[in-house]
């Protein structure tokens, strides 16, 4: 069984090698199964695609993959569909969710009822670090207004933490799912649990990166949009695609 995490990056030359092999290194000594670590470059203009292939170059584990354009989504889907993996998922580069969970996953992926994890920092047994009271509110409120107006129950649809057999991540990409921007992971999960799939969901260690280049007010009317736009495909989808993913 292979097991492949995505990690996309945008001009991150400072922490690209340290937090990589972080990740490539817990892997190696704390799940015992072949593992890959995929560098997915979106539209990076500084020295992170040089890094990124250096990495590649020394180490068998780590692979780049170099998309011209900007989006998370864009990443994820770029690196899904090329992959070969059992296993496929991503986390942010800056580590914030604690690596000691992606034992977890594997544990949870092997067994073959759980085909969708998503990490929660939202769950009774998470434990967030260091976030702002603007990201705190972004967050909920989003997650409100999923549940509000795509009838979705989960706890964190935004966090990202998330894994899939690849198989299913494919089936449910190629049901039209085009989004290159940051709802992409959102979406995935939305559409699955529409299918009628059920996800799993891992209460996390999250220590929020003050730092991030993430423009909140921007993002939260892309997300809000994205929403709105999702929610008018809602009854065409499920007549098409429910029950049918497996």
């Amino acid at each position: 069984m292979l097991f492949e995490i995505t990690i996309p990056v945008l001009n991150e030359e400072k922490t690209l090698e340290k937090n990589v092999l972080r990740a490539m290194n817990y892997f190696a000594n704390n799940i015992n199964i072949d593992f890959r670590v995929v560098i997915a470059d979106n539209g990076s203009t500084d020295r992170t695609k040089d890094i990124g292939k250096k990495l590649k170059s020394r180490y068998k584990k780590i692979d780049y993959i170099k998309i011209n354009k900007k989006g998370l989504g864009l990443a994820l889907r770029t690196s899904w569909l090329r992959s070969k993996a059992d296993i496929v998922g991503y986390m942010d580069l800056d580590l914030a969710t604690d690596l000691k969970h992606l034992k977890e996953v594997y544990k949870l992926m092997i067994n073959e009822r759980n085909l969708i994890i998503n990490g929660s920092r939202l769950l009774d047994n998470s434990e967030v670090k260091n976030r702002t009271l603007l990201r705190e509110i972004t967050s909920r409120g989003f997650n409100f207004l999923q549940k509000k107006f795509l009838g979705i129950k989960l706890s964190d649809g935004m966090c990202g933490f998330k894994f899939f057999k690849r198989d299913i991540a494919i089936k449910l990409i190629n049901t039209g799912i085009k989004t290159d921007g940051w709802f992409f992971p959102s979406e995935i999960l939305v559409k699955a649990v529409w299918s009628g799939l059920k996800v799993y969901e891992l209460p996390i260690i999250w220590t929020d990166n003050r730092s991030s280049k993430v423009n909140i007010l921007k993002l939260s009317i892309q997300y809000l949009k994205d929403i709105l736009r999702i929610k008018k495909e809602k009854s065409i989808f499920i007549n098409k695609y429910r029950g049918k993913i497996q």
